[in-house]
Order: structure tokens, then sequence, then C-alpha cells
């Protein structure tokens, strides 16, 4: 259902509303009042009262006409009454600020009342809504208006965001207060803020996940559209890991699952305010440059020679471009970017190139280390660019990159636009970083205000002609040649690490293949038979039941014999035949508690294991397995563990005892695909053990590869397992077999 009435209604009534500047009716009603010359605006206070002249009304069955939007500022035990009374005068939108009732039961009760008559409900316990372009403004405190749109669950962290923003030049096209998410969820409102054309990004904080599937689709759906998602969540701690039962437990935790899916959807991680604000500002920024290049070729015939000249500029840009690296921009304007192909690995992506430019050696090569630091290429730059650099230098100017200015700005302060053009027009950068004193000098020099805003002019020009971002970083603040850059949108940052940081979450941005996220369990078979026993519900997560369930699937285990006795391990050892290895059950870490015998020669080495391990772990029950040797072969730790709101991940990574010390571990949402199951084993850090490390022969990645899909697809279609663990499982280059595994039961 659209969402038009909470963004753009005809009409609002404010319920709760008050003349008292201490209390939340003002503002929501003084901010109601402040669009009332695009819609009609209600205030509602039983007890009476006006402000800025406007009545209050005693309730909302005495206006005069319909409000499309009601917003409720009243003690909790008042707002079903409000609710109902709003929904009997043909309301449909509700935006709650106080808690919804007693408790949560008592909330989801009023939204599904709502729905029911098919409105929609913001909050409860939320603080409010608004939409710069609508002039909507239902909510406490500034929100500057900017191309940044913002979905949070913490109203005092979006005023940080609000307020960090407008230091930067930006601000806010739409915020949305999620509160406890009874109807409206970050999904919808995330959803609105795509389909927003003024916004250029999107912004969110997110505590409670919900459809983590759905959310995820979303993340997809917009990167497919161009616009980035800059997300803020808890759990960077190591807490939620402690009490896991498996390796798989505490490899999996809550902050990894919502990396992974950030990573395969194409949204940006991040860790807090500050870093939010630096990439917005600098994505708002890259999104710009497409647009003042759209509107300057659109100009009308009467501009027909100035139309002329830029044309033979961005040939010429192109020529020199041809001339260069002859690659695309990959931190130019926002553009439509196609979902990934399921199968097959996508070559690596080049790193993003920047050009750095400073009146300081020092920190030019600061600058350049802190961007290759973070992946960023500052690569050599051709004959064409160096010598147009050049041009403008002095004899002993470092025309290499990092370009040392050497004091051709304090000789010309027009000399960094003349050089910062040059590098935007070479073609053979993806952005240029002006590092230094610019926008300092009128300080010391009142007299020079005038000439370093037109230098700022220039420098904007020059980005927005080219469609490169320029980025600054600078010791100044708040002066006007800065003041000039942020209005024409260019970054302006205080620290060279805020610019590389943001600079590389754009690039990741730009080169991210985002991937359809898959449901949650395949659907069913329309056959009217038995179900087979591969989908019949596991009787427990012991490696008996459990290896029977991943052989249904597909998966490779050695020969092995369930025994209670050392008289009916010998007997099931003349059948597996030696060597062999002997195994305790019912124990998630066997190794640690001494459950596990390998090579095992003899009857009588084995009945002497059999007894030690008898005494060490008490255990009743155990496996009596063939011992598999492959040479060349790698220790790998899979598992699925059923995740809340994102429902079964997979994971994979270097495993055996060594699993959680290595943590190089690669995770996505199950089921998996051969190919995305490939692709995980490849981006493992130690993937070269994997593909033939000093003249080994490569590992079978096929039969690896499919192993993790059977794996994923047991513990997808067992929703009775949280946690589904193959510890080792062995690859080699003749093919990939489980050598334990274990499950946890809900």
């Amino acid at each position: 259902m659209s969402l038009d009435a909470l963004f753009d209604p005809r009409s609002v009534a404010v319920v709760g509303a008050s003349a008292d500047p201490a209390k939340w009716g003002y503002w929501l009603a003084s901010g109601a009042l402040a669009g009332r010359s695009r819609r009609t605006v209600h205030l509602v206070n039983q007890r009476g009262g006006n402000l800025d002249g406007v009545p209050f009304l005693p309730d909302l069955g005495s206006l005069a006409t319909v409000p499309e939007q009601v917003v409720v500022a009243v003690p909790p035990p008042q707002v079903r009454p409000v609710v109902v009374q709003g929904l009997a005068a043909g309301a449909r939108c509700f935006t709650v600020i106080t808690s919804g009732g007693s408790g949560p039961q008592e909330e989801r009760e009023l939204a599904a009342l709502v729905t029911s008559h098919g409105g929609r409900l913001l909050g409860p316990n939320c603080m409010g809504v608004v939409d710069t372009t609508t002039e909507l403004r239902l909510s406490w405190g500034d929100f500057p208006a900017g191309g940044v749109g913002l979905v949070s669950q913490s109203g005092n962290l979006a005023l940080e965001i609000g307020r960090l923003l407008a230091r930067a030049g930006q601000g806010f096209s739409r915020f949305v207060s999620l509160g406890n998410q009874r109807d409206i969820d970050a999904a919808d409102a995330l959803d609105a803020l795509i389909a927003h054309e003024a916004t250029r990004v999107v912004a969110a904080y997110v505590e409670d996940f919900r459809d983590g599937r759905r959310l995820a689709r979303t993340l997809a759906a917009a990167h497919a559209a161009g616009k980035p998602v800059l997300l803020l969540t808890l759990g960077r701690s190591e807490a939620s890991g402690r009490a896991a039962a498996s390796h798989t437990g505490a490899l999996v935790s809550a902050r990894a699952v919502v990396d992974a899916v950030c990573r395969d959807t194409g949204a940006i991680l991040l860790e807090s305010a500050g870093e939010l604000v630096d990439t917005a500002v600098l994505l708002a920024a890259r999104h710009g440059l497409g647009q003042r290049r759209t509107r300057g070729r659109g100009q009308g015939q009467g501009q027909g020679q100035e139309q002329g000249q830029e044309q033979e500029q961005e040939q010429e840009q192109g020529q020199g471009q041809e001339q260069g690296q002859g690659r695309a921009s990959r931190l130019g304007p926002g553009r439509a970017v196609p979902a990934g192909a399921a199968g097959g690995a996508p070559a690596a992506p080049e790193a993003a190139r920047v050009a750095v430019v400073g009146d300081s050696g020092g920190q030019g090569a600061l600058a350049a280390d802190a961007l290759v630091a973070r992946g960023l290429d500052v690569p050599v730059l051709d004959g064409a660019t160096r010598a147009a650099v050049a041009a403008h230098l002095p004899g002993r100017g470092g025309c290499g990159n990092p370009v040392d200015l050497a004091g051709a700005g304090e000789a010309d302060l027009r000399n960094y636009a003349r050089i910062t053009r040059a590098l935007l027009d070479g073609g053979d950068t993806d952005a240029t970083v002006l590092t230094g004193y610019f926008g300092d000098y009128a300080t010391a020099n009142p007299a020079q205000t005038r000439e370093e805003c037109e230098v700022a002019e220039e420098l904007a020009e020059a980005a927005g002609r080219t469609g490169r971002l320029l980025v600054v970083h600078t010791m100044a603040r708040d002066t006007p040649a800065l003041a000039v850059l942020r209005e024409h949108g260019v970054p302006v940052y205080e620290r060279i690490e805020q610019a590389a940081t943001a600079l590389a979450h754009a690039a990741r941005f730009e080169r991210a293949t985002p991937y359809a996220p898959p449901e949650r369990v395949p659907s069913p078979s329309p056959s009217p038979s038995p179900p087979p026993s591969s989908s019949r519900p596991v009787a427990d997560g012991g490696y008996e039941s459990v290896r029977t369930l991943l052989r249904s699937h597909g998966l490779d285990f050695p020969t092995a014999e369930f025994v209670g006795t050392a008289d009916e391990a010998a007997d099931a050892a003349r059948r597996t035949g030696y060597p062999l290895v002997l195994k305790a059950m019912g124990l998630a870490h066997k190794t640690e508690a001494g459950g596990v015998a390998l090579g095992i020669a003899d009857e009588t080495a084995l009945r002497a294991a059999f007894a030690r391990m008898r005494d060490a772990t008490g255990a009743t029950r155990y496996a009596v397995e063939e011992m598999a040797v492959h040479p060349h072969s790698v220790e790998l730790i899979a598992g699925v563990r059923y995740d809340p709101a994102f429902g079964p991940v997979a994971v994979v990574g270097l495993g055996g005892v060594t699993a959680e010390l290595l943590a190089d571990t690669a995770l996505a949402l199950a089921p998996l695909t051969p190919g995305r199951a490939r692709e995980l084993l490849l981006s493992l850090r130690h993937a070269p053990l994997l593909t033939g490390w000093r003249g080994a022969p490569a590992v079978d990645l096929d039969a690896a590869a499919d192993a993790l899909c059977a794996l994923a697809r047991a513990a997808s279609e067992h929703p009775e397992l949280t946690e589904l663990e193959v510890n080792p499982l062995l690859v080699h280059p003749g093919g990939a077999v489980a050598l334990d595994a274990h499950g946890v039961m809900t």
C-alpha cells in the first residue's frame, strides 16, 4: 500500500496539540502549521486553546473535513480511543508518537485494527515523520533540507545525524522514525525512499530487522535503482556469541549476518553516525554530478553556443580518457546496476583510481597512504595528464601522483583550479582529492576572500562538467570558500581519513554485484505422496541422526557403524576395516573432550581407545568409522545457523579444531546455488590452499560447493534445527567427505 498519505497528506490532524513549547504537542502542531500552504491542518485538544491563531478543536468528530493523516500525541490509555475515532471519521494513516498501550500485545492489536480498515500505522513510540520536499514536519527538532533520506529506530541519533549533515552542507529529504514497527517497518520505509526522486542517498539505523529476507530484497532493489543504502545497527560486541552451542554458533554472530547481507545486496554497513554522514555527503555529491551534467546537456537552442562549447569540452575529455587508461569512471554518477548472476565467480574488480594534489608534500603523501590503505589506487598519471599539470607548476614541482603544488598555489590561487581541472579532465582517474591549505587563505588575508571563493567556484564547475568526483580535505573550517564548495555539492572534510573512508565506501557501492536473496525454504513438492525420509523432522542433533539426514541430501561420509560396547566395536571394525576412527557420541566438541581417536590400527588398539574414551567422556554410544585419508586435502567447517530475522544463514571457512582461531569464514543466506557456494569458497583469505598452494593440486571445488549446497538445503528444510554443522568437511582433489556433523535442536 502506498505511503503517500504519510509523506504528503492532503490534510493533517494533530491530536494532543499544545501551545506550550515544553510539550511534544507544541512541536508537532507548529511543524504541521509550517506546511499549511500545501495542506489543511487541524489541531485537536479537548481542553481547547490555540496556536498561531489556529483554534484547538475538542475531538476528531468536530473536524469539517476528513484528515488524511492523524498524529497521535496523547497519553497511552487514550491512544486507542483516538485511533477508533479517527477511523470512524475516515482517516487511514496514523502516526502514533506515544506508546500504543500497556504492552506489545495491545500495540499489535492497535495495528491490526488500523490495517483491517485499509490503513497504515507508523509507530507506536516513534518520533514522527518529516518530508522536506512536501513541507511536512511532524516531529521534534531541526531537520535541514537536503538529499539524504533517513529511516531510524533512534530519535536522538536522527538529530545527531541531522546536525552533522547541516555542518557538511547537506540535510534530509525524508525522515521516518520507525518506533516499535507494529505496521510500517524498515522495509516499507526504505521502499518509499528508494522510489522518492529527491532522495539521493538512503540511510538507516535498524535494531529489529523483523523479516530480514524482505529487507534484504529491498536493499538489493535499492542498489539496482542506483540508490546507495547506508546502514547502522547494533551487535559489534562478541557477547552474542559467548553462549554458542557449536563452532558455527560462535562464528555466525548477529553482526556477521548483517555484514554478509549488506555485502550481498550492495548496502554499506557502517560503524558510526559520523562515518554515515561522511559517506552520505560524498555519495550525494556523486549523484549530483550526474544531474548537473544532464542539465548541462539538455539546455535549449537559445544557449546553443554555450552548449556547443560544453560538448567540445566533453569530447576533448573523452578523447583524453581514451588516450589515458581507457576505463570508465567507477565513482561517477549513480546508475542502475543489474543483479549478479547466480553462477560463476565474478572477475576481481579493479580499484577505483584517485589523483591527489596538495600544497604540501607531506600531506599529499599521507593522503595517498590513507587511500591505498582503504583499497583505492593512486596510479601513475599518463603522459598527457602529467604534461597538462606540469604546465602550471614551478620547475621543482612534482607532477607525479600525488602532485605537489610546491608553492604554485601561493604564487597564484587560480593554479589550484588549473591543476585540479587538468587532473579531472585527464580521464585516467575516477576522483581527485585536493588536500592541504585551500579554503584558509582568506583567514590570514581577508583581501583574498573574493578570489578564493572564485577559485572554489571554478573547482566545483570542473567537477560538475567532467562528472568526476572532487573531494577537498582542508585544515580550514567554515570559511567562505568552503561554503561555496559545499553549496555546489563538493564534499569537504577536516581529516584525510574521513575523505579516504568515504571514497572507499563509494567505490564498494559501485563495484558491488547484488544477489537476489533466496527464499527461506524451497517450495514444497506438489506430490500427494508421503514426504521422503529427508523431509521428516530430525529426532535429535546427534551425529547418527544428522549423518543420516545429510547423506539423504547427497553428502559423502566414510563407512561407519554405531555401537555401544567394546565387543560391538571390534565386530564392526572387522567389517569397516583398519585403520579406523572411534568417536564418542553426544559431544559437540569431541576433540577437546577426548572423544576422538584417529588411526586405530588393530583390535588391541581399538579396545584400549574404547576404554580410555568411555572413562573420559562417559558416552554410551560410539561410531566406528573408516579412516578417511586423502593427500592434499584441506579441512573446512561448513554450517548453517537459524537467524531470527534472516532465517538460515550458511557459513564456510577453514575448519577443524582451529576454526575459531583462524576466523576465516564467509556467510550467505541459505539455501545456496552451486555458483554462489563456489564464490564463498573463493572469497576466503586462505582460498589459495584450495586452488593449489605451492605446487599442490587444487581441491575439487565443485564437490565442495555441492556439499555446501546440500548442507544449506537440509538446514532450510528442517526448521527444527537451529544449527547444523559439518566439521571437518575434508575437501581434496578427488571430492569432498564429511568427517563429523551435528545439529542443535530448537
